[in-house]
């Protein structure tokens, strides 16, 4: 039998409800999840290290205080940049501390996992047969060194995010096949996937059908961003009825092949975009509280 929770992912809250008093009240009591997934970008471990030990407690206050349970931290979209596979090595260095004071935070926070899209190559070192080559390989080889830090820490796994493109990484269903058995073979903990129904590489029908996805490797991912998306990939929409009436995500299809692909475990974590513009700046609220009606008829607490 396949587990499921319904989880919010916390990128909504940056930069509209920054504060963990307002954030986690609408995620714990107005919406009424239990879980969440942590993000970067409301606590970027850039920051002094007076202002994150003060974040970090009245993460937990608020956590505890809304009865919300941090389940999972990830990057999100200020950090989807280059990291472990920038050109530069002092870069990707830097990001790799980076991810290092990440895993603490999450720790700290309670999460037993945390995750990112693997790594972002340049153009000149995608379009460069052995600069790809070596820079993959050093990417593999910081989140293997992750890993190891990732164990001192006791955390349960880190996950990667298949994405859209190939220089973005696990784009289709055999490339991510093959990195994930790449980075697992010397990983110190389990290194899994974070699914994403709105990803996949349109360009190549077979990589283009998110349930597709969901059968091939539901068992090995603990997490699923879930938003509603169309066939051109033009997502991150919530569930509300006029976009479910053009999109191609329903919570049956997507229940139906993670059951077939074996899943046991599965955070649906709902992950929604809404622009800096009007109406969407204004629709945030009320699309999430929609879309997690919609959910709740699947999945219960």
């Amino acid at each position: 039998m396949t587990q499921l929770r319904l989880a919010i992912n916390a990128g909504f809250a940056v930069n509209r409800f920054p504060e963990p008093e307002v954030w986690l009240r609408i995620v714990g009591r107005d919406l009424g999840v239990r879980y969440v997934q942590f993000v970067a970008d409301l606590l970027n471990p850039f920051l002094p290290h007076d202002v994150i030990e003060q974040q970090i407690a009245l993460l937990r206050e608020h956590a505890e205080r809304n009865n919300v349970a941090i389940e999972t931290a990830f990057t999100s979209a200020f950090t989807r940049v280059n990291h472990v596979l920038h050109p530069d090595p002092g870069v990707r260095e830097a990001w790799v501390r980076w991810f290092e004071d990440f895993l603490v935070i999450a720790k700290r926070l309670g999460a037993r996992g945390v995750g990112s899209h693997f790594g972002i190559l340049s153009v000149r070192d995608f379009e460069d047969d052995a600069r790809r080559r070596e820079r993959v390989a050093q990417g593999v080889a910081a989140w293997q060194r992750l890993s190891r830090r990732a164990v001192e820490l006791g955390l349960d796994f880190l996950m990667f995010e298949p994405m859209s493109v190939p220089r973005e990484m696990a784009s289709n269903i055999p490339d991510t096949r093959r990195l994930l058995e790449q980075v697992s073979e010397s990983a110190a903990l389990p290194i899994l996937l974070c699914l994403d129904v709105d990803h996949g590489d349109i360009s190549d029908p077979a990589a283009s059908d998110p349930y597709a996805w969901l059968r091939e490797f539901g068992a090995r991912s603990p997490v699923v961003h879930i938003k509603q998306s169309k066939a051109d990939k033009s997502g991150h929409w919530p569930f509300t009825d006029d976009h479910n009436k053009e999109g191609v995500i329903t919570a049956p299809k997507v229940m139906a092949a993670l059951v077939q692909g074996g899943a046991r475990s599965v955070t649906l974590a709902l992950e929604l975009s809404h622009r800096e513009r009007h109406p969407q700046e204004y629709r945030v609220l009320d699309d999430f509280r929609e879309s997690v009606a919609y959910w709740r008829r699947y999945v219960a607490e």
